[in-house]
């Protein structure tokens, strides 16, 4: 019998699970958060970020420029002897998954939240547990919480767990249910009755102790590697039996009692439904009314995937005739997802084969697809049917394959988007591109490419800035947009604003993917499987994508591809609600780098991404803006040349973003026009390394002062205050450097 102890004071909050989270790691104080935004679990981030603005924790959270990167940063911070904090989804799960078995095998815990969604391609934020299955063989505990409050129990409790065993954990819970439904929840009114519950931090490891130095992550031959993996087997054992302790642990204090698994009236079920996360509670309501029907009919659930609790299931199951297992993923080619084969190889282990309990498996929910209590009550129907199939998908709807009117455009002819209005020449005396008669008015015969029905917001940059970039491109071209606010306003299914093939992929892998279309082309070419011509290859990047995709993009300059790459510089992760990227203004609110009485907004001068192009010696690098839009249109035209010729080219372009910029749509050129005026936006080429100004607001006395440009948008407009008068005067002395530094290259003959 349990030990009655007094339940702690706590306080209602009307919640979701990510705030909750956010919640829970606030009230431990965790040293470090390394992260990265990714729809639906950046509002933990953000919640903290606010949280800290305020001064309510002491959390240093360090944002990546990509999930591998953030899994490194919590890896690297891990081993210091510190508590170590990380949410993530979906394909940033994917793009951390290196790590994860980094962090198990050397045995350092820590406490990752995954809101889990549906992986790509193609691209769907929605929720379903696609993301999670893929961490199930990499030595992480995983929780399971099915409501708001258990996130927020699970994230101490978990914390607790993982440093009994020296193992990391995940805490899942269902993208867009749990994640953003909010919930009448319980949390401890005061942040050391947490504190107190975990206990002090004994690290057995730490990189930072000088006195007995240690080496971590050493390289291992057998046998020392099987005898590795054995302790952490036998860590995840111990996880075990540490669980229920714990969880009795926090009953005590908190009046909430947990299991590793749950179960509605299964005591005479012959017909059972298992079945993950939120829906649980949806069976729920459906066996309720089943039961009053006079069906035996029962639901029970794991709220625990590793270590998995397969002899408690069974006890819950064993003596039903029939199990419907409902899995939000498919392992293809399995016959079932992740879940169906382990209910499967559990009543296999405790003797009870297909003969004597028929198992079901059902793909349901996927994309975040509603399930309601009709459909469960229809996977009871799916279980009285002795002839129901094994395997199936439920809710799959006709679609629109095979419909011979999808086409919204007829194709761009060669001739059509080859006006001849632009003449390119080279300059005899430096072999650069000049460019004559790009005049504005005469390029509206040029077709667009990228049509007008979008869903783009009222003011949106990302349209007029890639329509510019068309305007002084002719012939043929083929376009990849990475993830992104202009993908994802252009290709909504099954519909698409494009005029000219297209493809997209994963921020990080843009450039790259691009790169692999270029040689096909010319391999294909090259063996006469595909008509003479050109095509001109446009990669599309934005909202961040320079950030976690600057690697990939790297790489194809240093290779040399043919390709011309766009980076639409809109100052944030916009596509996800406007965090801080690298190229956020130094200063500027957003979702995370928020303003209070701790912080001013972001804490770090805006990223340079021109200036770390021209160094890979690519042979053209150039700026642009709308508000000069015939130097925009020049400078494409230029870099179709190089591309075509030499290799790659960029073209960055200051895009606005009124939505999250704070102004007005009907003023952005005007905005536009000040960035550049006030040099934080210079207009400027790298031509084969040498530079050249295309623009001098000094010698049009036209330069003003950087405040003026800030004043105009609400994301730091708080900073002409005069409590904030020291970052300002900061940021207008890095500006200065960088145009004065700007000005002395395109002096030099060489630079």
């Amino acid at each position: 019998m349990m030990e009655k102890t007094e339940v702690k004071p706590q306080r209602v909050l009307f919640d979701s699970g990510n705030e909750l989270a956010a919640y829970a790691a606030k009230q431990i104080n965790y040293h470090v958060m390394g992260y990265y935004p990714i729809t639906p679990s950046t509002q933990i981030a953000e919640n903290l970020d606010a949280m800290k603005a305020e001064g309510l924790h002491d959390i240093s959270l360090v944002a990546a420029e990509g999930e591998h990167s953030a899994a490194g940063i919590c890896y690297g911070a891990s081993v210091c002897g510190g508590r170590v904090f990380n949410a993530t989804s979906a394909n940033g799960l994917l793009y951390a998954l290196e790590q994860l078995p980094v962090q198990s095998g050397t045995r350092f815990p820590m406490v990752m939240n995954v809101a889990c969604r549906t992986v790509s391609g193609p691209l769907s934020i929605k929720g379903d547990h696609s993301d999670i299955m893929y961490a199930l063989n990499t030595g992480w505990i995983i929780l399971f919480a099915d409501t708001p409050q258990a996130v927020y129990d699970m994230n101490i409790c978990g914390l607790k767990l993982a440093e009994k065993v020296n193992l990391p954990v995940i805490v899942a819970f269902d993208g867009f249910f749990t994640s953003h439904q909010k919930r009448r929840c319980m949390v401890f009114e005061s942040d050391e009755v947490v504190q107190a519950f975990i206990g002090k931090r004994e690290a057995e490891a730490d990189l930072l102790d000088m006195d007995h130095p240690i080496t971590i992550g050493s390289y291992m031959n057998e046998p020392d590697i099987i005898n590795n993996k054995y302790q952490l087997h036998q860590a995840m054992r111990s996880a075990a039996n540490w669980l229920p302790t714990i969880y009795e642990e926090y009953e005590k204090i908190s009046g909430r009692s947990y299991g590793a698994v749950q179960e509605s009236q299964m005591e005479d079920a012959e017909t059972a439904v298992f079945i993950l996360g939120s829906a649980y509670h949806t069976v729920c309501s459906a066996v309720n009314k089943l039961r009053e029907a006079g069906k035996k009919v029962g639901v029970f659930t794991a709220s625990v995937l590793r270590p998995f609790p397969a002899e408690e299931l069974y006890a819950l199951c064993k003596n039903a005739k029939t199990i419907i297992v409902a899995d939000r993923q498919d392992s293809y080619g399995a016959g079932g997802g992740n879940m169906t084969l382990e209910i499967k190889a559990m009543l296999q282990s405790f003797g009870k084969g297909n003969d004597d309990i028929r198992v079901l498996s059902r793909i349901y929910g996927l994309g975040g697809k509603d399930f309601y209590a009709d459909d469960a009550e229809m996977l009871f129907q799916e279980g009285e049917n002795p002839k129901a199939k094994s395997f199936d998908y439920i809710g799959v709807t006709k679609g629109f394959g095979g419909r011979e009117d999808m086409r919204y455009y007829e194709p761009i002819t060669k001739e059509a988007a080859s006006p001849g209005i632009i003449r390119r020449s080279m300059n005899p005396e430096n072999g650069h591109v000049q460019i004559e008669n790009a005049r504005i008015n005469e390029l509206t015969v040029m077709p667009k490419r990228l049509s007008p029905g979008h869903g783009a917001c009222p003011g949106c940059g990302i349209p007029v800035n890639v329509n510019l970039l068309l305007k002084g491109i002719e012939g043929h071209v083929v376009m990849l947009f990475q993830t992104g606010c202009g993908m994802v306003v252009t290709t909504g299914y099954p519909k698409t604003s494009f005029k000219v093939p297209y493809i997209h992929n994963l921020f990080q892998n843009g450039a790259a993917t691009l790169s692999g279309v270029v040689e096909m082309f010319k391999q294909r070419q090259k063996r006469g499987e595909y008509p003479e011509g050109d095509i001109t290859f446009v990669m599309v990047s934005g909202d961040g994508g320079m950030d976690i995709g600057l690697g990939s993009a790297i790489g194809a300059a240093l290779r040399g591809s043919h390709l011309i790459l766009l980076e639409y510089d809109n100052g944030g992760y916009m596509n996800t609600g406007y965090q801080l990227s690298y190229s956020t203004p130094m200063g500027a609110k957003s979702s995370t780098s928020h303003v209070g009485p701790e912080q001013y907004g972001k804490s770090f001068f805006h990223k340079d991404t021109a200036a770390i192009m021209a160094a890979t010696g690519m042979p053209y690098v150039a700026t642009a803006a709308e508000s000069n839009p015939a130097d925009f249109v020049k400078k494409a035209a230029k870099a179709q040349v190089y591309a075509k010729s030499e290799g790659m080219a960029y073209i960055r372009a200051l895009s606005a973003c009124p939505l999250n910029w704070s102004d007005k749509p009907d003023e952005e050129r005007t905005i536009i026009g000040k960035a550049v005026d006030c040099c934080y936006f210079p207009l400027y080429e790298v031509e084969k390394g040498q530079t050249t100004l295309s623009y001098n607001p000094e010698k049009s006395n036209k330069k003003i002062p950087v405040a003026d440009w800030l004043a105009m948008m609400g994301r730091t407009r708080h900073l002409i205050k005069p409590q904030y008068r020291g970052v300002t005067e900061n940021i207008q002395k890095e500006i200065d450097r960088r145009w004065e530094r700007l000005k002395a290259l395109s002096e030099h003959p060489l630079l």
